[in-house]
């Protein structure tokens, strides 16, 4: 029989690859290794955490290794009623222990949580080239930050950032202790939900725009939509409003507009130039369909529009000079 996996005899006709946990039966009794040998001193039937295995002893003592030490007399080993070693760890990275005790190296599994999970069979198994193989791939596979937002300390770092990007800018200024009023009851949590949308939209559009925080304005919540170094856009998200007779600052959490603007900012892209090709086949279409006369043109040829979309947004420079209900 060929593999390392099997299953009870009345199992294998079914499917002789497939681990099928197996219900361990309470009573089990120490026996020498000899004597756990089904087939003579060349195969070993295993139990590891449920999963059965079937693999060669050679394989088992081939470096030295807890297995070893089991499997050549030195440590006792227990089995149960139907004559299968039990070993009393997960089997789910049992398969990969084996492989490398056969081949001295193994396919590490995709992922670091699962390479860790490794690591640690790996140490129990006292395993020690498979524990350096894990370490020396965790080292070197470090996860990296899905996305970096700067935070701005200051007008003149803000600038730099601005004018040296190649993308569109998203900015979220936030400082809740500008306040010189109260705030209304729900003014904290949407002054949170105007952060975790900053996340969100970090996190889905970072290769695209760049995001920074800055945490030194005069506002207490406001985005700021760059492109090709100007400002497009603002949304400021406080209000100071009257309530029992007091002014109380208000913070709002307008998503759809703060979301219609991020895209807005797309449009200021810097896309990669055409090829040469493409250039030229659209320079002959355009010479063949001569859109416009000379007349229509102009003595200088037709002159580039600029199409930009402005936006203007009523600002304040303090809470006072609003108007009533702002």
């Amino acid at each position: 029989m060929s593999g390392d996996r099997c299953l009870p005899q009345h199992h294998i006709q079914d499917d002789p690859t497939f681990p099928h946990p197996l219900v361990v039966c309470p009573k089990t009794k120490p026996c020498g290794y000899r004597e756990a040998m089904s087939l003579g001193n060349k195969y070993v039937r295993l139990n590891v955490g449920g999963m059965l295995f079937f693999t060669p002893l050679q394989v088992l003592t081939r470096q030295n290794s807890l297995l070893k030490a089991m499997f050549s007399g030195k440590k006792e080993v227990f089995t149960d009623k139907e004559g299968w070693i039990l070993i009393d760890r997960s089997g789910k990275h049992f398969n990969s222990i084996l492989n490398y005790l056969r081949e001295g190296t193994v396919t590490l599994p995709k992922g670091r949580q699962a390479v860790q999970e490794l690591l640690a069979e790996a140490k129990y198994y006292r395993i020690q080239g498979l524990v350096e193989l894990c370490q020396n791939t965790l080292q070197d596979n470090k996860e990296q930050p899905m996305c970096v937002i700067p935070v701005i300390t200051s007008c003149k770092e803000e600038e730099q950032l601005i004018q040296s990007s190649s993308k569109p800018v998203v900015k979220l200024l936030y400082n809740r202790s500008n306040n010189k009023y109260s705030y209304t009851s729900n003014s904290d949590d949407n002054l949170l939900k105007n952060i975790e949308l900053f996340d969100r939209l970090s996190l889905s559009f970072n290769s695209r725009v760049l995001f920074f925080k800055d945490v030194i304005g005069d506002e207490i919540c406001c985005w700021s939509f760059y492109g090709q170094g100007r400002k497009l856009a603002e949304v400021c998200c406080t209000s100071i409003v009257y309530a029992t007779e007091k002014k109380q600052t208000k913070v709002e959490f307008p998503e759809a507009r703060i979301y219609e603007e991020t895209l807005n900012t797309l449009l200021y892209e810097t896309m990669p130039l055409p090829d040469n090709s493409l250039l030229e086949a659209t320079r002959r279409s355009y010479n063949n369909c001569g859109s416009l006369s000379e007349e229509e043109e102009g003595p200088g040829g037709p002159e580039p529009r600029e199409r930009v979309r402005r936006i203007h947004v009523k600002r304040y420079s303090t809470y006072d000079d609003r108007p009533l209900g702002h």
